[in-house]
């Protein structure tokens, strides 16, 4: 959303630097993105100034050139050799000045320079209006009254102020500050200050003589429309005032009255339509659907058939507009119009939408129309739109004001308490700073108790309809750094049986980020070919685009989305974590499952001139997992290898049924999908089923060993089938209270073993907590360990 300063200004009297109300926009919740200085004309004229040509003979090296001596005000004349056929003694000019770069229309700018032409010296440039940005004639240089003082700079002169442009990132609940009168309301509400409002007061009607009547069949679809007619315009350039205004936001100028459109739309938030008069056939308005497929001609010239959903604005025999979105080709003014209809209405938000989306059409309008203008805008905006036709394209109000509003919609009535806001807040704020906060903003009050308020909300303040939307916004006109936080945090190592699930997530991400991984947030639509079970996808009805027509059923895909971005742009070492949900459709039910998801790509650390650059493996996944399944407490469960599709290979950690993690490598297909062709590993937690899992695990607080624990190493041959898991089932089931830890630090498979056989070397850990093992009691132990494993696994110690 572009912003002007200076037409802010219009409505709110303040001091406050562009910089200034830059930093007090952002805090009352409009951020302002970027802050550029803007210049009407680029370039601003500087270097020109007002000159006068004291004489002017002929080039005697050229036909087509003039010498010509002009003062500037300086102490030196100029000498100056021009070409246009019009330069004459005793004009009053603009002269570029050596040193000045001038911007002309077409074409790049450049610079003045004390040159020779045709052998005569040349120490400036005579300006033609084209050649420096005023306008489009080139027919010969710009000749300006008698009585212009000499000397003056252009700029000067012909009142050129410099401006500053806010690029605001509006979010989409703010439509009410989509126009400078919008944006000036929360300011005058920040400084406690009033808004002045366009003077409509001058607005009559002239004369009764253009009767356009006037039929809204589709009530629901447009709430409200106003219309007037002027007759007897002149369609010409709209004066350098309103042109300049437009190019400071980035609109081009077209003609006076589509300018005046433009103008009002960001002035007052208020879209306008313009149509010619003389082309709506039987003088006879209407508001309606049309029939499915109906051919109509948009003003870029392109044939669109429409819905029977979509709301045109239509005369006797024939759509004209699309309502709130487009006009049609025969629709809006010409050079030759002389007579305007001029419509300012309140439609539907979800159909422009609809609408605005079938047809991949976005239009300032629709834009605003689509988020809720302001139904009792329309007929101000009309008045002031055909106030500044009548004083810029002549004519007369040859109609009065049509304002068709069969059901008045009324202000959201909210009830709000002060101990609620505070509360919700995070800090006591007076009561009496919140009604204030509450009146400026626009709010009525209705009603007043110690507790509360009883409040009216204008219509053009479509999203706050709830006690949470009024704190938010006593919130942001208060300030969020004036709320303070807290000096001094509280930390505790108890332990709950039940934990908050909100804070189990941030202990886990503290973990992960604290190992050096990164959260990201997925969108979660997604592609509809992403989707592996088709019969579980949640389609979405009005979907953005093809990209976006299904809720995820994994997370894996829009993060290799995320990885293959940052892969593009030379970020290739890549930890990442997300906590979401998936969805899914199944028996007709909708199902959102909680997971986790952590990505490991690249390296595992950026390359350092003491080491070698290690690429992640499935091991430093592996490392990753347990590292989160351990700091949950989680120490019993199953390991299963994964023959899954959705894994070129890898492992799952299970109880009885119920997966707790699946992790390994993406497959070739998944990562082809995304465009990356880098390994990639990945781990999928069913987040639900750990926070049940946490929920059960009792920790029990123990005193740390006063006696040593003992390391023991075994060296076996076992079948290919043996997992380390079976190894370690095993030899816990055989010593429960002396064995602490087993962990596998070999593993070899090759061709100097049997077939059929690999090599497995373990410690383990062994510990008293009672007394100090003895040689015997260990080696007691380990014989013990040594037949089950035999035994049961068929493993064959090796000495």
């Amino acid at each position: 959303m572009k912003i002007s300063y200076n037409w802010l200004k219009q409505f709110i009297n303040t001091d406050q630097t562009p910089q200034e109300l830059s930093l007090v926009l952002t805090n009352i919740g409009l951020e302002v993105e970027s802050l550029e200085t803007v210049q009407p004309v680029v370039g601003g004229l500087e270097g020109l100034v007002i000159g006068h040509v004291l004489s002017c003979v002929q080039h005697p090296n050229a036909d087509r050139l003039r010498i010509t001596t002009v003062d500037v005000g300086a102490e030196a004349i100029l000498q100056i050799v021009c070409g246009a056929p019009n330069v004459a003694q005793g004009q009053k000019v603009v002269v570029a000045t050596v040193g000045t770069t001038v911007y002309p229309n077409e074409g790049e700018p450049f610079k003045i320079n004390k040159s020779k032409i045709r052998g005569e010296v040349s120490e400036g440039m005579i300006c033609a209006e084209d050649e420096i940005g005023l306008g489009a004639s080139h027919a010969g240089i710009m000749v300006l009254p008698e009585d212009t003082q000499i000397g003056i700079a252009a700029k000067s002169y012909f009142n050129l102020e410099d401006d500053y442009l806010f690029e605001i990132g509006l979010t989409p609940n703010r439509a009410d500050a989509a126009s400078h009168l919008g944006v000036a309301r929360d300011l005058a509400a920040y400084f406690r200050t009033g808004i002045t409002m366009p003077d409509v007061s001058a607005f009559k009607t002239d004369k009764e003589t253009q009767d356009i009547a006037v039929t809204v069949e589709d009530t629901d679809a447009c709430k409200r429309y106003s219309s007037v007619s002027i007759s007897g315009v002149t369609v010409k350039t709209s004066p350098e005032w309103l042109q300049d205004k437009l190019k400071v936001i980035g609109i081009r100028p077209i003609n006076n009255i589509v300018d005046i459109t433009n103008y009002v739309l960001h002035d007052l938030g208020q879209p306008l339509h313009a149509f010619d008069a003389d082309q709506i056939k039987g003088g006879k308005v209407v508001v309606k659907k049309c029939a499915k497929d109906t051919p109509f001609v948009t003003l870029d010239g392109l044939m669109r058939k429409l819905d029977a959903e979509d709301l045109m604005i239509c005369n006797a025999e024939e759509p004209m507009c699309i309502a709130g979105v487009f006009g049609g080709k025969d629709s809006g003014v010409s050079e030759g119009t002389t007579n305007i209809f001029l419509e300012s209405a309140y439609f539907n938000p979800v159909s422009v939408r609809k609408t605005s989306k079938r047809f991949g059409l976005k239009t300032d309008a629709s834009f605003r129309f689509e988020r809720g203008t302001d139904i009792d805008m329309t007929v101000i905006a009309l008045k002031r739109a055909a106030l500044l036709i009548k004083e810029l394209a002549g004519g007369e109000i040859s109609s009065s004001i049509s304002d068709i509003y069969p059901v008045h919609v009324l202000p959201f009535e909210v009830s709000v308490s002060y101990l609620n806001i505070n509360k919700l807040i995070g800090s006591n704020i007076p009561s009496a700073e919140i009604k204030g906060i509450i009146t400026a903003l626009g709010i009525e009050v209705t009603e007043e108790t110690a507790e509360g308020l009883q409040l009216k909300v204008p219509g053009y303040r479509v999203d706050v309809t709830r006690e949470c939307d009024i704190t938010e916004e006593v919130l942001r006109i208060y300030g969020y750094n004036n709320i303070e936080i807290p000096s001094k945090i509280n930390a505790s190592l108890s332990y709950t049986a039940k934990p908050d699930k909100e804070q189990t997530q941030h202990v886990i991400a503290d973990l992960l980020t604290a190992n050096g991984f990164l959260e990201i947030w997925c969108n979660s639509l997604t592609k509809g070919t992403y989707s592996k079970q088709p019969d579980e996808a949640v389609q979405i009805l009005n979907p953005l685009s093809a990209d976006l027509n299904v809720m995820r059923q994994s997370l894996l895909m829009p993060a290799l989305e995320s990885v293959a971005y940052n892969i593009n742009r030379k970020t290739t070492d890549i930890k990442f974590y997300e906590f979401g949900k998936t969805y899914h459709l199944i028996n007709e039910k909708y199902v959102e499952r909680p997971r986790l998801l952590m990505v490991l790509s690249g390296s595992i650390q950026p390359e350092q001139w003491n080491q070698k650059v290690t690429p992640v493996s499935f091991y430093h996944l592996k490392g990753a997992v347990d590292a989160v399944i351990g700091r949950l407490g989680i120490t019993t469960y199953q390991t299963e290898e994964v023959k899954d599709e959705d894994f070129a290979f890898g492992l799952k950690y299970f109880r009885g049924d119920k997966t707790i993690v699946t992790f390994g490598a993406v497959t070739a297909a998944d990562k082809k999908q995304a465009d990356i062709d880098k390994d990639v590993y990945y781990a999928d937690f069913d987040w639900a089923l750990l926070l049940d899992l946490v929920r059960k695990n009792k920790i029990i607080n123990k005193e740390v060993a006063k006696y040593p624990s003992v390391r023991r190493d075994l060296s076996m041959l076992v079948d290919t089938n043996v997992t380390f898991d079976d190894l370690k089932t095993i030899a816990f089931k055989t010593e429960k209270k002396l064995i602490r830890a087993i962990q596998v630090f070999d593993v070899y498979l090759g061709d100097k073993l049997p077939a059929g056989k690999k090599s497995y070397a373990l410690n383990f850990t062994l510990q008293d907590d009672e007394q100090t093992l003895t040689d015997k009691q260990i080696d007691s132990v380990m014989q013990k360990i040594i037949y089950n494993l035999a035994q049961t696994a068929k493993a064959e110690i090796r000495k």
